[in-house]
C-alpha cells in the first residue's frame, strides 16, 4: 500500500509512514466488518495470527541488523507497514483455514519479500500477494477450503466454533471444516468464481449456474451476484474511495483497472452471454475491489507515473479477465499484481516525465557553453 503522501516534487511536506498507514488500515475496517457479518470470526482470527507472526519476524530481522538501535527498531516496527501487510493477507485468506496457513504466509510475506530485499521500499513484490500466491501454490488444498455465508451453513458457526476449527481442524461438536463448508441443500460449495468456472466446464451456462443457492443476492436488480460476496467487495470500494478523497493513493490505477475489466467483460458478455459472467459479476466478486484500491495502489511495487499507472491499471484489469477466464485459477488478482510488480519498472522507464533540457540539441547545448559571460569573455 502507499507509504508516503507528497502533492508534487516540489513539496516535501509529506506525511509519516504511520500515518498513512493508520488511513488504510482505516479503510480496510469496512470491509473487515462485512467479512465478519457475512462469514463469521474466521478472517479476524486470522488477520490477529497474521499481526502477530508479522510483528515477530519485523522485530527479529531488525535486531539482527547491527545498524539498528532500539530507537530506530521501534519506529520501523510500528510504522504500520507490516501490520497493514498481515492485514491484507488475513482478509485474503479462507475463513477456515488452518492456524498455520497464516503464520507460514506473514513470515514469508515479511522475511523473505520484504526484509530480503532490504526492508521497506525496497520489496520488488506486494508481500501479501506474493505469500498468498505462494500458500495458493503450495497448500491448494487448504488455500480453496472456502465456506458458504452463514446464512447457508447448517451449523452455529460462532466464535468458538470458529476457534476450535481454526486450530484443530473441528468444531467443538466434531464437524470437520468439509461438514461445515456444505451448505443446508447438501452441496459442497465454492466461492462463486469457482463455482462458475467448473460449471462452465462441465456444459452447464451462466443463467443455468446462477440459480444455485451461493449467487442469490439482497441487491435489488442483482444479476447474478453472490450472496455475501457482493457486499464485501462494495465495503472495500466505499473504503477505496476514501482514500481517493484523502489524496492517499492516485485514482489512476483503481479506475483504469476497474475500466479495463468492464471493456473485457462487456465484450465477451455481449458476444457470448452464455458463457461469459456479467461486469458487474467480475466486480463485486472475489478480491476485485481490494486488488483495485488496497494492493494495485502500492506506489513501491507499482507504476510512479500518471501514464504507467493507467497502464499498470488496464493491464492488470486485463490479465484477471484472461486468468479468471482461460486460466487454472478462478480469481487471479494475485497473480495479475504480480505480474504487473515485474512490468512496473520498464513501464515508468518510458512513461516517466522527461526532465528539463534532457532532449536538448546537441547544437544548442554547444552554443549555450560558449555563451560569453559579462565581461565579454566567451565561457
Amino acid at each position: 500500500m502507499a507509504y508516503w503522501i507528497a502533492s508534487s516534487p516540489h513539496n516535501h511536506n509529506q506525511a509519516e509512514t504511520s500515518a498513512l498507514m493508520r488511513l488504510v488500515i482505516y479503510a480496510l475496517l469496512p470491509g473487515i466488518f462485512a467479512q465478519w457479518y457475512f462469514f463469521g470470526w474466521g478472517n479476524i482470527i486470522h488477520i490477529s495470527l497474521a499481526v502477530t507472526t508479522a510483528l515477530l519476524c519485523e522485530f527479529i530481522t531488525l535486531s539482527l541488523r547491527s545498524k539498528s538501535n532500539k530507537a530506530n527498531i521501534r519506529k520501523q516496527l510500528f510504522d504500520g507497514s507490516a501490520i497493514l501487510t498481515a492485514i491484507l493477507l488475513g482478509i485474503c485468506l479462507p475463513a477456515i483455514a488452518p492456524w498455520w496457513i497464516s503464520v507460514i504466509g506473514a513470515a514469508f510475506a515479511i522475511l523473505v519479500v520484504k526484509q530480503l530485499y532490504g526492508g521497506l521500499g525496497h520489496n520488488p513484490f506486494n508481500p501479501a500477494m506474493a505469500a498468498y500466491v505462494m500458500l495458493l501454490i503450495s497448500f491448494p488444498i487448504q488455500m480453496t477450503s472456502w465456506q458458504p455465508t452463514l446464512s447457508l451453513i447448517n451449523i452455529d458457526l460462532d466464535f468458538a466454533n470458529t476457534f476450535s476449527t481454526v486450530f484443530s481442524g473441528f468444531t467443538l461438536d466434531g464437524y470437520s471444516v468439509e461438514q461445515l463448508r456444505t451448505s443446508i441443500d447438501g452441496f459442497t460449495m465454492a466461492t462463486p468464481l469457482d463455482t462458475l468456472k467448473t460449471n462452465l466446464g462441465l456444459g452447464f451456462t451462466v443463467f443455468e449456474t446462477m440459480q444455485n443457492n451461493i449467487f442469490s443476492s439482497s441487491l435489488p436488480l442483482s444479476l447474478g451476484f453472490s450472496l455475501g460476496w457482493e457486499w464485501v467487495n462494495i465495503a472495500f470500494l466505499a473504503g477505496g474511495l476514501v482514500l481517493i478523497a484523502k489524496k492517499a493513493i492516485a485514482w489512476q490505477t483503481p479506475i483504469s483497472f476497474l475500466l479495463s475489466l468492464f471493456v473485457c467483460s462487456f465484450v465477451a458478455y455481449t458476444i457470448s452471454p452464455d458463457s461469459s459472467a456479467s461486469t458487474l459479476f467480475h466486480w463485486l466478486t472475489g478480491g476485485c475491489m481490494l486488488g483495485a484500491f488496497f494492493i494495485l495502489t502500492d506506489p513501491v511495487t507499482g507504476a510512479t507515473s500518471v501514464k504507467g499507472r493507467l497502464i499498470i491499471g488496464a493491464l492488470a484489469g486485463l490479465l484477471v479477465y484472461l486468468i479468471r477466464t482461460f486460466g487454472g485459477y478462478p480469481d487471479g488478482v494475485a497473480f495479475a499484481v504480480l505480474l504487473c510488480n515485474m512490468a512496473a519498472p520498464l513501464v515508468d522507464q518510458y512513461t516517466r516525465p522527461r526532465t528539463y533540457g534532457h532532449n536538448i540539441d546537441s547544437a544548442e547545448a554547444s552554443i549555450l557553453k560558449e555563451k560569453p559571460n559579462k565581461q565579454g569573455e566567451v565561457e
